[in-house]
């Protein structure tokens, strides 16, 4: 599938921004008249986005960074993205959305960062699987498919609807801690409830997709903790096959840069 602007603008920041470490050059190349940071730990607008990596890249020298997935969908571009830094020292799984302008340049950015589990219940990892988008016919379908599951069954909490929304024959998972097939999520859920840490998603703020995924932007309770929370969702068929997600604990405000997660 032929590489839009907006895609491109957007892998510039992130691959030449951070991975190259040309900072400034690929602020000035890839972003707008504006840029809106939702990255807690990061200050807003690009004199922000220059304080925080600076030090980021003296601090690590060696990056490997591969964009995994990324979908389009109208301004919005989303990168699934694998981090290796220090050759396996730290690495991290992230989502980043980006909203573009009119030119198809970056005005406004969040993301979820998670450390990057070796070792998964299902023995899949947290980025592998297919990454091709399939069935563009479907985009719509399938994004009203994902809105009705978080509406009902994440949100409303109807469980019992599962399968209205999930193939019951297959069900790849990437979450570290899930197994595979609705068995596995039931299981997860329940040993969750076990320990007092019933999970609950109060809101969906960003829905989108791309033929047959679709990605969504979250605030999810579990226990006392709040996550923000991307769950990216594979379709066939009109039916949930496979999900990976990324979570990150949303931390008091007194301690974010810019205006938070959402």
């Amino acid at each position: 599938m032929t590489k839009t602007a907006k895609v491109e603008h957007a892998k510039g920041l992130y691959l030449e921004g951070i991975r190259d470490g040309k900072i400034w050059e690929a602020l000035n190349s890839h972003t707008g008249d504006r840029y809106t940071q939702h990255s807690t730990g990061v200050g807003d607008g690009k004199e922000g986005f220059a304080e925080f990596f600076g030090p980021f890249l003296k601090r690590n020298p060696d990056r490997d960074i591969q964009v995994v997935r990324e979908i389009e969908d109208g301004p919005y571009v989303f990168l699934h993205v694998y981090q290796n830094l220090g050759k396996g020292a730290a690495q991290w799984v992230t989502g980043d959305l980006f909203d573009t302008d009119e030119n198809d340049k970056v005005v406004e950015h969040w993301d979820v960062i998670q450390e990057y589990a070796t070792e998964t219940v299902s023995g899949r990892t947290m980025v592998d699987g297919p990454t091709e988008i399939e069935d563009l016919d479907k985009t719509d379908a399938n994004k009203a498919k994902i809105q009705a599951f978080c509406d009902a069954v994440l949100i409303g909490g109807q469980f019992d609807r599962v399968t209205d929304f999930i193939l019951t024959e297959r069900y790849d998972q990437h979450n570290p801690e899930v197994a595979d097939g609705l068995e596995g999520f039931g299981a997860w859920a329940a040993g969750l409830a076990e320990q007092g840490r019933v999970m609950r998603y109060w809101k969906v703020h960003k829905l989108v997709g791309q033929g047959n995924y679709v990605v969504t932007l979250s605030h999810m309770q579990m226990g006392d903790s709040h996550y923000c929370v991307f769950d990216i969702f594979r379709l066939s068929d009109g039916l949930i096959v496979e999900h990976w997600d990324i979570m990150e604990k949303i931390l008091p405000p007194e301690q974010w840069n810019n205006q938070g997660k959402f």
